[in-house]
């Protein structure tokens, strides 16, 4: 199955073909599809009148350098914001993990927005693609704040997303721009930087996202490429039976398969149950490139779907999200006023 980009704040023609095309989950959503609270919600109900009330809508709202939706939308601090509190307050961390998770998801719910790609589980060691993303550089906090992460947007009525599986953490190149290899034993990656995961995948988190780096130590492709890395390790050592997610097909990294049906037939190959072909000008050929559809393999994806939300006024009338919207927003006050 594929999870589309769109080009705009409103659908063209050809996009309103793909999303009927067979094999299309749905649409992941940017920055340049967002104008306002209001366009959002056409824009989602224009991608169902197209293909179906069973088409997701995703977006990636992390918070911090990574959130699409901002204005109208509560501001987000980045995760390695809470990370921080953790030292000196851990109680208080575990809940403002969890008060982050619920206001962005019931945000989202609010507007039609099925799922986040979130949390992001990778460690803070220095990754360019990665930075103030990251909770946390040490596994067992990382995994603490995931849990929590997901337990606030599960009562949100979304789908936690772990990503970039099995860590991305540790390695400093960024896939989106070239090829990056992390060198280190398969026991030390286990240890550390897939303990966050292991943890998450406890709490329930419903789907992961594979990261577009290369372990050699584990195999030569991408772990999004490598049926050791899904099937042997996320889905039988760690018993992951949730959605398996490939990152986007376009990034530089990724072009270790070769060409774009290449790509989408090797993630798809490896294990992936959902492939990101998030720019239009790859949509075509990725489509072209999907097997016969499968009722089973969409059946599959149903637990990314959101659950029933409030409406905005509801979430206004909420004095809950007040007192989490303050506590949230003050992680991003200088250190002697928060």
């Amino acid at each position: 199955m594929l999870l589309i980009g769109l080009a705009g704040l409103e659908l063209q023609p050809r996009e309103r073909g793909w999303l009927a095309a067979p094999g299309i989950a749905g649409a992941i959503l940017f920055a340049r599809n967002y104008a306002d609270r209001g366009q959002l919600m056409a824009l989602v109900e224009s991608i169902r009148e197209a293909g179906g009330e069973q088409l997701l809508v995703a977006v990636d709202q992390e918070g911090g350098p990574v959130q699409r939706f901002r204005d109208g939308f509560t501001r987000l601090p980045a995760l390695a914001r809470i990370g921080a509190v953790y030292a000196r307050d851990p109680e208080n961390a575990v809940r403002l993990a969890e008060e982050h998770a619920w206001v962005m998801a019931s945000e989202l719910r609010a507007c039609g927005v099925d799922f986040s790609f979130a949390p992001v589980v990778d460690l803070a060691r220095g990754s360019a693609a990665i930075g103030p993303r990251a909770f946390h550089d040490d596994p067992a906090i990382a995994g603490e704040l995931a849990q929590a992460y997901v337990r606030g947007m599960h009562l949100g009525g979304m789908a936690a997303v772990l990503k970039h599986f099995p860590g991305h953490g540790s390695v400093a190149a960024d896939t989106h721009k070239a090829q990056a290899i992390d060198p280190r034993p398969l026991e030390v990656i286990r240890a550390v930087d897939m303990h966050p995961f292991a943890e998450a995948i406890e709490a329930h988190a419903e789907a992961v996202m594979m990261a577009h780096v290369i372990y050699p130590d584990v195999d030569a492709q991408p772990a999004g490429y490598s049926r050791v890395w899904i099937q042997d390790i996320l889905r039988g050592e760690l018993g992951f039976s949730g959605v398996v997610i490939s990152d986007d097909i376009s990034m530089a990294a990724a072009g270790a398969a070769g060409g774009v049906r290449a790509r989408v037939q090797s993630h798809l190959a490896a294990g992936c149950d959902l492939v990101l072909a998030c720019f239009p000008d790859v949509v075509e050929e990725a489509i072209a490139a999907l097997p016969p559809r499968s009722d089973e393999a969409m059946e599959r994806l149903a637990p990314l779907r959101g659950a029933i939300g409030a409406t905005w006024a509801g979430l206004l009338d909420n004095p809950q999200r007040d007192r989490f919207i303050a506590r949230i927003g003050a992680l991003d006050e200088p250190e002697e006023n928060a």
